[in-house]
């Protein structure tokens, strides 16, 4: 699986210093910034902590079953905004990559939003799914999200 999310904090470099930091016990394989700067934060065969308390098809344990990226935004709290072009393009290239290496399907191209919904709400309304879609990356709109996601056992 690949989950997106938004890092929901000011600025790329506050989201880096948070994401690199072990006693915030909270970490991503990627962080795409918005002019389309990619960094790698952990090797996509380790773990990363960015999933947290949530649940898919029948799994729980989604930081060990997928890579996580981080797109700077600041989020519903903090700013919520568009997502750039550059880096939309930047998080497609880099999920056609990882699709490529690990054999994920679109379908398995998904939100922390839809992972975790009574907890989180990124990447948010906005984000540009049906681009994703229509290059192939992911599916839209999540079809039969509640056979996918129950809730009562999250």
């Amino acid at each position: 699986m690949i989950i997106v999310h938004y890092t929901g904090m000011p600025t790329a470099q506050g989201a880096l210093d948070r994401l690199c930091d072990p006693d915030a016990q909270v970490s991503a394989h990627y962080l795409i910034e918005k002019d389309g700067t990619l960094w790698q934060l952990v090797d996509e065969e380790k773990r990363a902590w960015h999933a947290g308390v949530s649940y898919w098809e029948g799994q729980r344990d989604i930081n060990s079953l997928s890579i996580g990226i981080e797109l700077e935004n600041g989020g519903h709290e903090i700013g919520y905004e568009p997502f750039p072009d550059a880096q939309v393009q930047a998080l497609m290239d880099l999920c056609r990559d990882i699709q490529a290496r690990h054999d994920i399907a679109p379908d398995n191209v998904i939100g922390h939003e839809h992972i975790a919904p009574d907890r989180k709400m990124d990447p948010g309304p906005t984000f540009p799914w049906q681009t994703l879609a229509d290059a192939g990356i992911a599916t839209w709109p999540i079809k039969d999200l509640a056979r996918k996601q129950d809730q009562s056992d999250t």
